[in-house]
């Protein structure tokens, strides 16, 4: 799962008369795989050396398309959306059909889309289902006890067989179950019921019983779960519809995000640690304070979310990646203008959008990455999950016998909602209902497609450089940081970045020409160049250096010093955690009442007002004293202090205060984003903090102060 592919394409090609030969129904001249009984032990990453199964239904409908032969060769998911869509529907084969189609074409990987739960998409009315709120039953045993049986076929145990549970159901259950302007009466039923956890617990343990399946839980996407007040939750939702119905965590191989989505894999001329003019992107209009700007940075530290919630640390996770390529005349070649915040990330983004809720038959999408296998650490692979041309719902309302509704996202003249913030949908008109074939999208699709069709990586065959930055000047510094501006360099296609090389090592990237590194020493000497890159890989030489000496702050040389531990694993929720302690290293003792502890942080966004809590105290918390102060000098990461001190006593030389645990958290616990926290380390064994100042009255006796 952690290799990275040698080959961009690690999935095989073949060739659109074979894949038609195989429509028709002609036989190819190749030999079945054997019949086993039991099937081969789990891998790791079942994409890894595998075949898959090109769905020969969607192929031919590619191919009949001008210019759909480009990419009829491609494996996708193949849904299973209703419970007769397991025997087969007018245009559709059933699932052992699909899977003996598979077997003839010699692949040895099949996906498959579990998607009819009770109550379907509570929050969507094109993806709406056939069955009821309180039809678990039936689900069990109409829908989920067939699948289950005909993957289980001996027949097919040679393949390995990839499930995707249930699209749009649990992340309902976190943003959309009450409480918010996204919230309907349908997702509160489902919550209050408990069948989508129920229904996809039984789906868990009942496909997890067969050795040859692969289930991955469907995690939403960037724009739905990036912010911290969804991401915990929805994470601690994936746990617990995994631990219900006899299902446990071993029946989850991994997770998929993106799926049947059109958020950007990877968004090049612009980061969420970006900022102008002192305004940082998170407050942009389109980030809105989200953590995440593109799938594969959500989709990556979603994984370490879980597995810090109890899942293998072994999974994996799938990205879709059918219609997020934001190619085209539209696609933006270099970040955009410095004059706001807005217009830079506006400019910036290759995800053009209207709203990042829009789902709906987007306009103006493409074609995306190809799927590949073991792309970056910790993604199993790029996917085709909604194979591109398959409709996300219809523009008015159509009749059908599929209980898919008409939801007025899906409508280009509706004006939005709650979950999309009142904005236009940004669909397409004359769209059929969900699941239908839509040629006016597929040829969009395939007109925007990035990477452009006819392979490559978006670069073509550019191999020239950037020019080298000129003009590297330090603009501003301090006693813990320095911030450099450059003059932009040019390149023949675009310039997408620039490294930022401390000493020669990388410290960091932007998409602007100007960068604050923090968390330097005072007084200490420091060089600097910066180097351009282009989106075909393409680096410049490092520009002239910039030597620079930080300012000298204060320094504490007493006979006191603080030892800290990190008790809080994760920087991105609502409280900040520490452990501390005191310890005199001198030969006499010290009262307690004049010694004070600074722990400098920012509170970011939010309230600007806080409580403080101590948890424990070899001492007793009661002869701790703890409050929030507003820092007088703000520096980068220290804009206030959290100031911990005692209410009497003394410490002998040579002794600890001992363990105290501390906490504070905003008035209206909203999230933190302590990375880059002055006083913030990861060590969780005790060691001496030297960013914690220790004050006895108002002298530094230890640490160096921002």
């Amino acid at each position: 799962m952690r290799t990275r592919s040698t080959a961009p394409h690690a999935f095989r090609s073949r060739t659109v008369a074979a894949l038609s030969a195989l429509v028709m129904g002609a036989s190819l001249a190749i030999a079945l795989p054997g019949q086993a009984s039991a099937a081969a032990p789990r891998v790791d990453n079942p994409y890894l050396g595998a075949t898959p199964y090109v769905n020969v239904d969607w192929s031919a409908r590619a191919a009949a398309e001008p210019g759909g032969d480009a990419i009829a060769d491609e494996p996708s998911f193949v849904w299973m959306d209703r419970i007769a869509a397991i025997g087969g529907t007018p245009g559709a084969r059933g699932l052992r059909a699909h899977l003996d189609t598979a077997l003839s074409q010699g692949a040895d990987l099949f996906q498959v889309v579990i998607y009819n739960l009770p109550g379907r998409d509570c929050a969507a009315l094109a993806s709406n289902g056939e069955l009821g709120p309180a039809e678990l039953g039936r689900y069990k045993s109409d829908y989920i006890d067939p699948i289950a049986e005909i993957l289980g076929d001996p027949a097919y145990a040679d393949l390995r067989i990839v499930t995707l549970i249930e699209p749009d159901s649990l992340p309902n259950l976190v943003t959309n179950a009450g409480g918010t302007a996204g919230s309907t009466p349908e997702c509160a039923t489902m919550k209050a019921n408990g069948n989508y956890e129920k229904g996809i617990g039984y789906a868990l343990h009942t496909l997890g019983a067969i050795p040859n399946v692969y289930n991955y839980v469907d995690a939403a996407h960037h724009g739905w779960l990036g912010w911290d007040s969804n991401f915990v939750p929805a994470a601690e939702q994936f746990k617990k519809a995994a631990t219900v119905e006899g299902a446990s965590v071993s029946d989850v191989h991994g997770f998929i995000v993106n799926t049947a989505n059109y958020s950007a894999l990877k968004e090049p001329h612009f980061r969420v640690t970006d900022s102008v003019n002192g305004t940082t992107v998170r407050q942009s209009s389109w980030v809105d304070w989200n953590y995440y700007v593109d799938e594969l940075s959500f989709a990556q530290a979603l994984r370490t979310e879980l597995v810090r919630q109890g899942f293998a640390s072994g999974i994996g996770m799938l990205i879709d990646t059918a219609r997020n390529g934001w190619g085209g005349p539209n696609r933006p070649a270099g970040p955009g203008p410095l004059t706001s915040v807005d217009a830079y990330v506006d400019g910036s983004r290759t995800d053009r959008r209207i709203h990042a809720g829009n789902w709906c038959n987007q306009s103006g999408a493409g074609i995306g990455e190809r799927p590949t296998t073991a792309p970056e650490p910790g993604i199993d692979a790029y996917v085709w999950a909604k194979p591109p041309g398959e409709s996300d719902g219809s523009s008015e309302p159509i009749d059908n016998d599929e209980g898919k509704g008409f939801d007025r996202m899906c409508d280009p003249t509706y004006t939005g909602n709650g979950r999309n913030g009142f904005n236009l949908t940004g669909a397409l008109p004359d769209s059929p209902v969900a699941g239908h074939w839509f040629s006016g999208q597929f040829q969009e699709l395939l007109r925007n497609a990035n990477p452009p069709l006819g392979g490559g990586s978006g670069g073509g065959s550019d191999t020239e450089a950037p020019t080298v930055p000129t003009g590297l000047r330090v603009t501003a510094k301090s006693s813990s940081s320095v911030t450099l501006a450059w003059t932009a360099s040019t390149d023949n296609r675009a310039v997408t970045g620039y490294d930022i090389l401390r000493g020669g090592v990388l410290v960091g990237s932007t998409a602007s020409t100007s960068y604050t590194d923090s968390g330097l020493s005072a007084s200490s000497a420091y060089t600097y160049t910066v180097r351009a890159k282009d989106a075909a890989g393409n680096v410049s030489a490092a520009s002239a250096a910039v030597p620079v000496t930080t300012d000298g702050g204060s320094t504490g040389t007493g006979a006191l010093k603080v030892q800290y531990r990190n008790t809080d694993s994760s920087p991105t929720d609502n409280q900040i955690r520490m452990s501390l302690q005191v310890v005199n290293t001198g030969t006499s003792a010290v009262d307690l009442s004049q010694v004070t502890v600074r722990y400098w942080f920012t509170p970011e966004a939010g309230a600007s007002t806080f409580s403080t809590s101590c948890d424990y105290a070899v001492r007793g918390c009661g002869t701790v004293t703890h409050t929030v102060r507003p820092a007088s000098a703000p520096a980068p990461g220290a804009s206030h202090y959290l100031e911990a001190g005692f209410s009497g006593g003394t410490l002998a030389a040579g002794a600890s205060t001992g363990e105290i645990q501390l906490r504070l958290n905003k008035s209206d616990w909203s999230p933190f984003q302590e990375a880059d926290d002055y006083s913030r380390a990861t060590n969780t064994a005790y060691a001496d903090a030297t960013r914690i100042g220790v004050y006895v009255g108002s002298t530094l006796a230890w640490g160096t102060a921002p």
